[in-house]
Formats: C-alpha cells, structure tokens, sequence
C-alpha cells in the first residue's frame, strides 16, 4: 500500500524569492521536495550529497545557474557555474574529480556569444583543477531562456581527516570566513545598471579549493562545518546552522570583513551585507583549539589574506544568530525575506 504523504508547502504560486536562499527557499525544499523525495542522504540538506563507495567517500553536488547578465565584472555565468560547483565540493571536505555540464539555450543568441561562455569554462575547469566529462545541450524559443542557462553536477573525493556536520558543532567553536563578504551580489546588481551608482568593485567568483585544502592541513581535527556563503548570504548560512546545531551564533559585527563599495551600495539599498551573495568565500566552524591555525593558514594562502575570525557557536540565544556591534549593542540577524537581488546565480 502506498504511503500517503503530509506536504505542509501552501504557497498558491511560485514566486522569486522561492529561488533565492531565505525563508522561502527553505519552506518551497521542506514543505514539498524533502517530504516526496525523502532519503536518508537528501534529509542532511547539506551542500553535496556524501555517498560511500567502499572505503572511499564521494562528494556529489548539483546547482544550476541563471544570472543576469550573463557577463560581469570579474566572471560570467559559465565561470560561475564551474566554480560554483567546485565550491559546493569543497565545503563538503572533498577535492572534485569531474564535472557535467548542461546548456540550455535560447534560439536567436549569437554563435561568439556562446563559443565564448564555452571558453570561459574551459578556462575555469583547467584553474579549478576538474575536467568536464559530460553533458547536454537543449535550445528552446526564442524569448524563453534570457540566453543561457546552465546546469552543472560535480563529484569529489572527499578528504578522509573530516568529518563535517551541523552535529559536530559544538558552544565555543570559532566561526571564520576567508575573506570580503557580499562582492557577488553587489557587482550583479551594478552591471544591470539597476544602481546609479560606480564603484571600483568586481565578483569574487573564484575556485576556494586550496584556501579550503590549507584548513584541512591545518586543522582537520578541529574542523566542524564549512558553507559557501551564496544566495541568501552570511545570514542564511549561518541561521541554518544555528538550526540544525541548537546552539547559538555570535558575531562580532566590527570583525565582518566589507568592502566600503559594498557597504555602500547596501546603506543605499536598505540592505543587509550579511543577505548579500558571496561567490567566491566560504564559512567554516573550527573548535577553538585550533582557530588560530586555521585562520594562520588562510592568511599565508594566495586570495585567503582577508579572512578573519568574526564570531563564535554559544549555548544561547539557541537557534538564533545575534550580532554584536563595537558598542555594546545588538541584533538578531534573520535569514532572507524575499528577493532583494534576483538572478544572481
């Protein structure tokens, strides 16, 4: 007999802030995908998908990429979609082993148009260390697509020093980040021209491989979670922890590494830098034993010398994160309400 299953999503229509990393996301994956899909592997929501293959550890991660506009300052949708693959691994502890690719593109885009976007992931696959392997190719009408879309799935090893999780974090953990948050999301939004406003600022779409590889090697006992800080930002990242963990988030507001251009941008916008997608940053919680080395490490890495220590795991407020300003005050940081900045990814 068929087991019949309780879906609590009642959203009468899908909507953008569906797609974009907060709240919504979160009710459109539990209250409809996990309760029909449910497994085991799929209910830890996690970045990539762990799977045991005999002694070994595979990585899988899967995401699909439709920013707008397919160029921007510092990357382009197929740079993104490989680095942004890659990343999803190595949050996971695992350096990637392959990748496919699928094109889904629209009728009437020029033929330099999409040689070039092929040559930008060439590029980015041979300085991310991965081969593309497979894929597929889809055109549909004109007017449906905005250009290109594109889906990625990437498969690693993972690194067998760690063992990551929202279980393992514990009240006293160190939470660091590699560096600048918020550059992404800021400079898509500046290249659509929806701000009139200029500003020396470009994507930090990046391959974190090796600043995520110099925190295994420096503190792979120690090390409890990592997360790309993409849609929804900081914020979502870390509520989510702070969810599935119990405990409380911390941060030191002063210690958030911000460029000025983004700062800006955001104080104009009414938004939160913490909401603000990274594409080329991740987060990790290290026990306090071994945060110095870790961040020693990311400092002594090329692309890695503005990380810093901006916040601690704390039994209380449980479930929540607060941020702490220099002047004694403070505020609960949310996860995203809606979609400020849409198509960022």
């Amino acid at each position: 007999m068929a087991t019949t299953v309780t879906l609590s999503f009642r959203d009468p229509r899908i909507e953008l802030a569906h797609g974009a990393g907060g709240k919504a996301t979160r009710r459109l994956i539990e209250g409809l995908f996990l309760p029909l899909l449910a497994n085991p592997v799929l209910l830890e929501l996690a970045d990539a998908a762990l799977l045991h293959v005999g002694e070994s550890r595979l990585a899988l991660t899967t995401d699909a990429f439709v920013v707008k506009p397919l160029r921007f300052p510092g990357g382009s949708i197929a740079e993104l979609a490989v680095f942004g693959t890659v990343n999803d691994l190595a949050v996971a502890g695992a350096r990637p082993l392959a990748l496919s690719a699928a094109f889904i593109l629209e009728a009437g885009i020029g033929s330099d148009l999409l040689q070039a976007e092929v040559e930008a992931m060439a590029r980015a696959a041979a300085e991310a260390g991965v081969t593309v392997v497979t894929g597929d190719t889809k055109v549909v009408e004109h007017g449906s697509a905005d250009g290109i879309y594109i889906a990625t799935t990437g498969l690693g090893l993972v690194d067998p020093r760690v063992s990551l999780g929202a279980g393992q974090v514990r009240p006293g953990d160190q939470i660091l980040v590699s560096g600048p948050v918020g550059d992404h999301g800021v400079t898509i939004l500046l290249a659509r021209g929806d701000l009139d406003l200029e500003a020396d600022l470009e994507s930090d779409t990046r391959p974190i491989t090796p600043l995520v590889q110099a925190v295994i090697e420096a503190a792979a006992p120690g090390l409890r979670w990592m997360r790309d800080p993409t849609r929804g930002g900081v914020a979502s990242a870390l509520n989510e922890l702070a969810r599935d963990c119990g405990h409380g988030i911390v941060l030191f507001e002063e210690a958030i590494p911000i460029r000025e251009a983004v700062r800006g941008a955001c104080e104009i916008l009414g938004l939160d830098p913490l909401h603000v997608a990274s594409e080329g940053q991740f987060l990790a919680v290290v026990a306090p034993d071994y945060a110095e080395a870790a961040l020693a490490a990311l400092h002594a890495t090329p692309g890695g010398e503005g990380a810093a220590l901006i916040g601690e795991v704390r039994p209380e407020p449980a479930r929540t994160v607060l941020a702490l300003t220099a002047y004694g005050g403070s505020r609960v940081v949310d996860m995203l309400v809606g979609d400020p900045l849409p198509r960022i990814c």
